[in-house]
């Protein structure tokens, strides 16, 4: 037992963690993952995803829900550079300055660069830090969570809940009288970590906070010097690793989430409820493992060349030789040529394609006209679709074609 770590609060961790654990449910998993218990993981739940097509391709009680601790902090992150200027002035509020440590300290009134706090936020996991964010974003905490529940339904986290823009213990009650922790999946978590690192419009200015190792910063009135340290070890003890966040409360236990980058290949992994004081370094040997399995199991493999696509026939529709046969429709793919879909793959996986068009389509159809999809499935998990679009144009039989045909008829 680590004598810095007096003996209550070990009690006090372990009695949270029951009782969110009391609350806690499964949801639905996708088909398609590994699971191997060879790795050995501490954490409680754990993913490792392809963050190019959003596969899991390792899993541990991915879609239990859990607290997530600090790991929050990458959706204040993001939404904060989407949303604002880091030039923006950001003020202390009282109820920023009353957060609990781990926080920047500063008085409430103080004067910062925006910029300069999202470093504080996800260096060194500033509670204070978090609050100003949110009040600057969305006015309250609460409009900033609801921004932020609404961000992850974006991304498709059906399984997450923000309630706090730090990642704090948190529950509250719906206006149905249900119960909801803060709280998100393992699955859910790397989704949004892939979000913030390769998907986001702002994810080169997410990458240069969270791959800063030091930063020093004064507040606009120069009344303070602060200095941050990144948290975030993988960064150094790792090649490829391009981002992460760490986090830790008594609920959630030690959390991790980070991104790793490889010629071409993109893993994004996620730990909840890795370990309890004082075993602070599960989460490091975990996403060694996680990562390092990924790396030595999965290389990036060509889908193969876009299936023909066949005429479709298009009810009600004039012919294109003005006939009185059926018409027919020709199909394409926009802006796919030379395109060659790849996903990870282990040595004897391969991606099965499903043309999705209906056997007829009703007049009339335009050229440009999306009719369908091409559908790649990858042990059975869906990892990549493009449209379909007719080729042309088939107007609709009218009067006026009719009268044609049957003047035709009367001419022969």
């Amino acid at each position: 037992m680590n004598p810095k770590y007096p003996l209550y609060k070990y009690i006090a961790a372990i009695l949270v963690t029951l009782t969110l654990s009391c609350q806690m449910f499964f949801v639905p998993a996708n088909a398609g993952q590994e699971e191997d218990s060879s790795l050995n993981l501490n954490a409680q739940s754990a993913v490792l995803m392809d963050a190019s097509t959003g596969r899991v391709l390792y899993g541990k009680e991915e879609d239990l829900i859990r607290p997530m601790a600090s790991t929050t902090k990458i959706m204040t992150c993001i939404l904060a550079l989407e949303r604002c200027d880091p030039d923006d002035e950001v003020v202390v509020s009282s109820y920023a300055a009353s957060q609990p440590k781990v926080h920047l300290g500063a008085a409430s009134g103080r004067r910062f660069r925006l910029g300069d706090i999202l470093h504080s936020l996800m260096l060194e996991s500033h509670n204070d830090s978090a609050v100003m964010v949110a009040e600057h974003v969305a006015g309250s905490t609460q409009e900033f969570a609801a921004l932020m529940n609404e961000k992850a339904r974006d991304i498709g986290c059906e399984h997450t809940w923000f309630i706090t823009p730090n990642g704090l213990d948190a529950q509250e009650t719906g206006d149905g009288g249900e119960v909801r922790l803060h709280s998100t999946t393992a699955r859910d978590l790397a989704a949004i970590m892939s979000y913030c690192v390769w998907q986001s419009p702002k994810s080169r200015e997410f990458l240069a906070i969270t791959q800063a190792q030091n930063y020093y910063f004064t507040d606009l009135d120069g009344k303070g010097n602060y200095s941050c340290v990144n948290h975030n070890a993988l960064l150094t003890m790792m090649d490829g690793v391009v981002s992460g966040k760490t986090g830790f409360t008594g609920g959630a236990g030690y959390c991790y989430v980070g991104a790793l980058e490889d010629n071409g290949r993109k893993y994004v992994i996620a730990l909840l409820g890795c370990g309890w004081p004082p075993h602070k370094t599960y989460k490091w040997n975990d996403a060694r493992k996680l990562f390092t399995y990924g790396l030595q199991n999965y290389e990036n493999r060509p889908a193969g060349e876009t299936p023909k696509l066949p005429p479709v026939l298009v009810d009600g529709g004039i012919p294109a030789d003005g006939m009185g046969h059926e018409a027919r429709i020709g199909l394409k793919t926009l802006g796919e040529e030379g395109k060659v879909f790849q996903a990870l793959m282990k040595e004897g996986e391969r991606i099965e394609t499903q043309i999705r068009i209906p056997s007829k389509l009703a007049a009339p159809v335009r050229a440009g006209q999306q009719v369908g999809e091409i559908v790649y499935t990858l042990e059975g998990v869906r990892v990549y679709s493009r449209p379909v679009y007719a080729a042309e144009t088939v107007e609709q039989i009218d009067w006026r074609w009719c009268a044609g045909q049957t003047a035709g008829l009367f001419l022969q």
